[in-house]
């Protein structure tokens, strides 16, 4: 079965085709317009873009809407993590931002969470939404050289995301959850 995936982020499809890969899901992407994420939650921004996708190729549609909720923050970035810093900003930009506003605010109080949104719309109509949480903390500082976005400051225990290999990350991660969950849905779909 083929699907489409509605990214930009070669990081996200990566992570997507490495976790469907054994139940022989073929996910690719295709030259789509860009959606304006209007929801005000995750799961309305991946509905968005995965309803998008499906209508602009005709084929089952993934979409994922992601980001860094932080307690301290009133859950700033959220929704808007990936525009954090303004539309073109840098993921170091973005990470500046975040650590010049928990400027002195104490390790304690720097609890965070990740959450991955992920839907799946079909032509027929049908969808499917799951979500994933990774619960953690913020660094004082990047730290690691694998991962994207806010990786190098989320710690997961000792760890930031980005000094975790890729099957670390996967087995604890946001999106790692997600997607464990739609292959599940989508096994018993299929019935692989």
């Amino acid at each position: 079965m083929k699907y489409v995936m509605a990214t930009h982020n070669p990081n996200k499809l990566l992570e997507l085709q490495r976790i469907l890969e054994p139940l022989h899901i073929e996910v690719t992407t295709a030259d789509l317009q860009e959606v304006e994420e209007t929801g005000t939650t995750f799961a309305e921004n991946a509905y968005l873009k995965a309803k998008a996708a499906c209508e602009q190729t005709g084929l089952p549609a993934v979409a994922d809407d992601s980001g860094l909720v932080v307690d301290a923050l009133n859950g700033a970035p959220g929704v808007y993590s990936a525009r954090y810093a303004g539309p073109d900003a840098t993921d170091a930009q973005r990470m500046d931002k975040l650590l010049h506003e928990l400027g002195g605010v104490p390790a304690e109080q720097r609890t965070a969470r990740f959450v991955s949104a992920i839907c799946v719309v079909y032509p027929d109509g049908e969808r499917m939404d799951v979500e994933g949480v990774c619960e953690g903390s913020v660094a004082f500082a990047p730290r690691g050289h694998d991962g994207f976005g806010y990786d190098p400051i989320f710690l997961v225990g000792e760890k930031t995301y980005a000094e975790l290999t890729p099957a670390e990350k996967d087995a604890v991660s946001h999106r790692g959850k997600a997607l464990r969950e739609l292959a599940a849905r989508l096994e018993e779909r299929h019935g692989n």
